[in-house]
């Protein structure tokens, strides 16, 4: 594979293991270039992984989806995009942009039609469409300074890539609901509690709990994929579905007002100051 600016990738294949980390330099949100980094990862693991039993290789079981920016696993949206497309009345570019997006979910949520489990690592805060990327793996794996939320109705909006029908899976409508609407930032454990994080471990353990993970549960793999793809044979998450609610998303934005434009402006700046101060953290 090519070398990627805003990804970098690693497969242990004694493990079966194939990371994927965002590791984003500007903007730690879904931009138009991660978006098409991560879809050619996505599109490269289905061309070589998805063929016949006895035509494929058998070196990738786990696909594992983290972060190497510091305490971030993503802060969602590109919203100086959705800023700069509202003031433009450019509904076609808001519901391009959240296409991408659901189509990425969504071939998440199907395992890139090869038989793998899927993983999200999340390390740091998984915030709005960051939140709705975790949620539409096969598992959660957090360490406990994860933090989760949904902070699109601070300006009278809501999370419309994936975050209902993906939720609605873990914790039933209500819950759903009730998380969109109240804006709150959660804990690991509060996710832990409520069953949307399936493993909670101590803060810079998680990629080792991964592995021990894997190795203590190879005997089973096919039998836990099985039960997977059953979940989602139970209770369907469709392309179409989504799609529509991007599409009423889209519309939605075009009717927020300049006062709440001004609260998503504000938020997209706090947004390149945690990149900045992350970054220079490291440094």
């Amino acid at each position: 594979m090519r070398h990627f600016d805003e990804i970098s990738l690693r497969h242990d294949m004694d493990d079966k293991i194939f990371w994927c980390f965002m590791e984003q330099k500007l903007r730690p949100c879904y931009t138009y270039k991660l978006g098409g980094e991560i879809q050619q990862v996505q599109d490269w693991v289905r061309a070589n992984y998805s063929l016949p039993m006895d035509a494929r290789k058998d070196d990738l079981r786990y696909f594992i989806c983290g972060s190497k920016t510091p305490n971030i696993y993503n802060l969602g949206g590109d919203l100086m995009h959705f800023v700069e497309k509202i003031q433009g009345r450019d509904i076609a570019a808001l519901r391009n942009y959240a296409e991408t997006c659901v189509r990425m979910q969504y071939a998440n949520h199907k395992g890139y039609d090869a038989p793998i489990i899927s993983m999200a690592l999340v390390q740091g805060d998984a915030l709005g469409g960051g939140f709705e990327h975790a949620l539409s793996f096969d598992l959660i794996v957090a360490e406990k300074r994860a933090r989760f939320g949904l902070p699109e109705i601070l300006f009278n909006l809501f999370p419309g890539m994936g975050a209902y029908n993906f939720l609605i899976q873990r914790v039933g409508r209500r819950t759903a609901e009730q998380m969109i609407l109240n804006g709150k930032l959660y804990s690991a454990q509060e996710m832990y509690d409520l069953g949307v994080v399936d493993i909670l471990v101590e803060d810079g353990e998680g990629e080792q709990a991964i592995v021990e993970y894997v190795r203590k549960n190879e005997a089973r793999f096919w039998t836990e994929r099985a039960v997977y793809q059953a979940r989602t044979i139970a209770n369907p998450v469709k392309l179409e579905d989504l799609l529509s609610i991007t599409y009423l998303w889209a519309e939605t934005a075009m009717k927020i007002s300049d006062v709440d434009m001004k609260k998503m402006q504000r938020l997209a700046s706090a947004q390149d100051r945690r990149i900045a101060r992350s970054l220079a953290a490291v440094d």
